[in-house]
């Protein structure tokens, strides 16, 4: 019955200060409880969930004595081992965490004086039962994404304005008005001036000629 007995109720869990995807300079506080009656926690080893570089995360607290070291993968904080029972408590800071990411597991490996390692390393399903050894799990609300994007001109739905005809007739220069018949005036005056030029004229030659007579 002992050998069949479940999993121990000791976890490795996490949380975070802020909890927006995308969100930038974020403390994460680890908690490692103690499982073990007979050893203390000597380290822990996380990996990373992908989109956090290890060159990202830098410590802010671990137990006395701790040091941080980053991996290829993550980082390892770790030391003089804790008195047993004892859990292990460290926290470090996370530059930006990923954009578009909802859920993010840190596979944790625990190591106890003794040499026991357990590996809180199984990924937490949405929905499904939380599995024996569950990795660290952090649950973030969506953020706006932060990806550079180019915006795109759309054409304008808006057609550019169009130049209908106009209705009315177009405007033609009317031809001055004959001013002929006004203007004629003149000849006549002209006319009747010569003609009685010439009238008189004639009336003067037949005087001069009849006086001719007179004196012959």
């Amino acid at each position: 019955m002992l050998g069949l007995a479940g999993p121990a109720l000791a976890h490795v869990e996490v949380s975070a200060d802020k909890t927006t995807a995308g969100a930038e300079n974020v403390t994460l506080t680890f908690n490692g409880e103690a499982e073990s009656s007979d050893a203390g926690i000597e380290s822990e080893r996380v990996v990373l969930p992908t989109g956090i570089a290890p060159s990202g995360v830098t410590l802010v607290k671990a137990p006395a004595g701790w040091t941080f070291t980053a991996t290829a993968d993550g980082f390892t904080v770790g030391g003089k081992a804790l008195k047993v029972g004892v859990d292990a408590v460290w926290k470090v800071r996370i530059a930006k965490l990923p954009d578009g990411e909802t859920r993010l597991s840190f596979k944790t490996l625990e190591t106890y004086s003794d040499g026991e390692v357990v590996r809180w390393i199984e990924i937490q399903e949405q929905g499904k039962d939380e599995p024996d050894n569950p990795a660290p799990l952090v649950t973030l609300k969506p953020g706006p994404s932060t990806a550079a994007t180019t915006p795109s001109v759309a054409p304008s739905s808006v057609a550019p304005p169009s130049v209908a005809p106009s209705s009315a007739a177009p405007v033609v220069a009317e031809p001055a008005a004959d001013d002929s018949g006004s203007s004629s005036w003149w000849i006549w005056v002209v006319i009747a001036v010569v003609l009685a030029a010439v009238a008189g004229f004639v009336v003067l030659r037949r005087g001069r000629s009849g006086s001719s007579d007179v004196n012959s």
